[in-house]
């Protein structure tokens, strides 16, 4: 079976994504939150693109003790935890294991937040359209927690977005997003990094930089076509 190309780095992947989400048609105008920090590049294209707001939402993934590319599970701004029984990725981490470890994601979470929300008001999602990004879902359960923080804030329509993923993250993110545009879900997946040429990590000054941009893009306040 013929494999997608790989993307040349996450500006242009967003860069496709946007394209594709300017071929939709949403009921207003989207609020735009990248999952930093590689979700960050790929969301302000499609900010860019839509007119819409820019922002982050805080996830992390929790990763497996001896594999922590492996995500066992994560957590997201506002108290949301997913487990990985709910995902079917079975790691055999005990209770006790996964609280130490999830103390251990609360705190660098908590400090992406001082970092990037420095300055900026407080997320306000209720009643919103929500378009969540990131990079590439591997296992899908960091934008899983990423969607169950936005509905528990209260947000109208939930569309995850990711340029590339696997078909195990494409049926467990689709069951709890509303819509779900991923351009690419390759039959064989190992790691996201392997469908971009360029994968650099993203720094938090990258990341910083994207947010002031993205405060600066002229937004639309009214329902528009795409």
């Amino acid at each position: 079976m013929h494999q997608p190309r790989r993307f040349l780095d996450r500006r242009s992947a967003g860069h496709e994504l946007a394209q594709a989400f300017e071929a939709r048609k949403l009921p207003a105008v989207p609020l735009v939150l990248g999952l930093p920090r590689g979700g960050v590049p790929v969301a302000y294209e499609i900010a860019h693109a839509l007119h819409a707001p820019l922002d982050v939402l805080i996830v992390r993934k929790i990763g497996a003790p001896h594999q922590p590319e492996l995500a066992i599970g994560a957590i997201a701004s506002g108290g949301i935890v997913v487990r990985e029984q709910e995902t079917g990725f079975h790691s055999g981490v005990s209770d006790a294991a996964f609280e130490q470890l999830l103390r251990q994601e609360r705190v660098e979470l908590e400090r992406r937040e001082q970092v990037y929300r420095q300055g900026r008001t407080a997320l306000e999602l209720q009643a919103k359209t929500i378009i969540l990004v990131d990079d590439g879902l591997a296992t899908g359960t960091t934008m899983l927690a990423a969607v169950r923080a936005v509905r528990a804030a209260g947000a109208a329509s939930i569309i995850a977005a990711a340029p590339v993923a696997s078909t195990d993250a494409v049926a467990l993110v689709r069951g709890a997003a509303d819509q779900l545009l991923v351009l690419h879900a390759p039959s064989r997946f190992l790691a996201v990094g392997q469908w971009y040429q360029h994968f650099e990590q993203t720094t938090d000054a990258e990341v910083k930089e994207l947010l002031a941009l993205g405060s600066e893009l002229p937004t639309r306040g009214a329902a528009m076509p795409l």
